[in-house]
């Protein structure tokens, strides 16, 4: 099945709202195994609208519309896309007495436009909307094109979605899908290059989605049952590990914070952070885990030089010897912040996030990570190279997910990704 979409608003047009229907849309309608071949944003003008759908219902299956279903005179979604479909609007009287009640839970009166939101189709049929006053409505024409009319409220929207519309277009697809997300450190082109033969199955099918500093491939199976196209999903998913390696680090989770506190939790192990160039982002990711109190009970953000020496107890004379953006720095601070901690594992970082101080050899974006554990004695050290982005904030949200990567790798007794390991006693290069 294929599938356009299209979004109406004049407000979209002009900036004025962002289009997160549009995503969220497109990303549930890949996990359907629905293909997306179009998004268009209109505004509310129902000659543009009518061109619009007359050219998609040539092209595609579906066309999945958000926004224009409102009270007022430009609210024309509706009314256009019925005509197109050789359908007519009829009041419902069902619908009218739903509108009326939800104002006055509000102790609000509905205004007589309010009446447009209760026509629903005659040929098709309404969709029902348990959160909101418009009603969604579905059109389908004799050669099985359809169109699914929702809200351009995003919370309205995706509840239809998920209560009404996602149920009915499974049953369409006359079989199970199932989808998982796997998360992978890395650039797309890389992973992409590395795993190429693994994208270009049918079934199960495998999309890739870039992020800051990591990519999330997304694999999706069809089969007669849930299990099966689960385990289809599961053989894929491990395909993938076995070309990608450690850098592929967990599926179907919000990001590499939460597979680091279950690791720590898993392992009985607790970490503590020492912060410059970051200010407490890694903290931060950290804590926002349910859960990471159990794991994680001191962050230091030492901004200052002093700072550093006095909470961290990193000599002013190491500091004063190789700058304090440098590797001896980060190693002191990684071990300070495990001394004072207690913790089991620890990291430090200090760099140039920018937009100014560069120094000589070390220009803006250049950051130094370490880690020391507890266990062994060892201590870690990279220099990561952030420059080329620019924007401060790209540089230091990169810099977090290098230190958030290394715990995990220190947890797992994996070897870092780059850098130096240093044992017990080794002297500790500006690198």
């Amino acid at each position: 099945m294929t599938a356009e979409i299209i979004c109406v608003g004049t407000e979209l047009l002009l900036g004025d709202i962002v289009n997160t229907n549009a995503q969220f849309l497109s990303r549930e309608l890949a996990e359907l195994g629905i293909s997306v071949l179009h998004q268009h944003v209109i505004g509310d003008n129902p000659g543009r609208l009518r061109e619009l759908v007359t050219q998609a219902r040539q092209r595609s299956d579906l066309l999945v519309f958000s926004g224009g279903l409102g009270p007022t005179e430009d609210d024309l979604t509706k009314e256009t896309v019925a005509e197109a479909f050789g359908d007519t609007l009829q009041f419902d009287e069902e619908e009218w007495d739903k509108i009326v009640a939800f104002f006055g839970r509000t102790h609000r009166t509905p205004s007589p436009n309010n009446r447009k939101q209760a026509m629903v189709p005659t040929k098709g049929h309404k969709i029902p909307n348990d959160h909101g006053t418009a009603p969604g409505a579905w059109f389908e024409d004799e050669q099985g094109h359809a169109a699914v009319l929702m809200p351009g409220v995003p919370r309205e929207m995706k509840a239809m979605w998920t209560e009404q519309i996602r149920p009915a277009l499974q049953a369409r697809q006359n079989c199970t899908i199932h989808s998982v997300t796997l998360r992978v450190l890395g650039g797309e082109s890389s992973i992409a290059s590395k795993a190429a033969a693994l994208f270009e199955s049918a079934n199960p099918t495998a999309a890739i989605y870039c992020k800051t500093g990591e990519s999330e491939i997304r694999v999706t199976a069809r089969a007669a049952t849930a299990e099966e196209a689960e385990t289809a999903c599961r053989a894929r998913i491990a395909e993938f590990r076995a070309v990608l390696g450690d850098n592929a680090y967990d599926t179907d989770v919000p990001g590499l914070e939460y597979t680091l506190v279950r690791i720590l939790r898993e392992r009985g192990l607790h970490v503590a952070t020492a912060e410059s160039c970051t200010g407490g982002l890694v903290a931060e990711k950290i804590t926002n885990v349910p859960g990471a109190s159990e794991v994680f009970g001191f962050g230091f953000v030492t901004y200052a030089e002093q700072a550093k020496s006095r909470l961290l107890g990193v000599e002013p004379a190491l500091i004063e010897r190789y700058n304090v953006v440098s590797g001896p720095v980060a190693v002191a601070m990684a071990r300070g912040a495990l001394q004072a901690s207690g913790a089991d594992l620890a990291i430090g970082i200090t760099g140039l996030a920018g937009p100014g101080g560069a120094l000589p050899g070390k220009p803006v974006g250049t950051v130094y990570l370490a880690g020391a554990d507890a266990r062994n004695g060892r201590a870690y050290l990279m220099r990561l190279e952030l420059g080329g982005y620019q924007e401060r904030p790209v540089i230091r949200a990169r810099a977090a997910l290098y230190a958030l990567d290394l715990l995990r790798r220190m947890a797992l007794e994996l070897p870092p990704d780059s850098g130096i390991t240093l044992e017990p006693g080794d002297p500790v290069p500006d690198l």
